[in-house]
């Protein structure tokens, strides 16, 4: 079985359920557009989308 992912933006979830390969173009599309996008689990895209809890976005250091 495909893991499934959703992409996430500071607007919320864009994208539900897309396959590894289909999440990075859908990002590398929306940083072409200057939109900051992120990939998460489809879990934890869940776990934001039915709590209302906050995405946390990545720190690189």
């Amino acid at each position: 079985m495909r893991h499934k992912y959703m992409i996430y933006t500071q607007e919320g979830i864009l994208e539900n359920s897309v396959t590894r390969d289909e999440a990075i173009e859908k990002v590398k599309q929306y940083h072409e557009h200057g939109i900051d996008a992120y990939i998460v689990s489809q879990t934890e895209g869940e776990r934001i989308k039915e709590k209302g809890e906050e995405f946390h976005l990545p720190k690189w250091e």
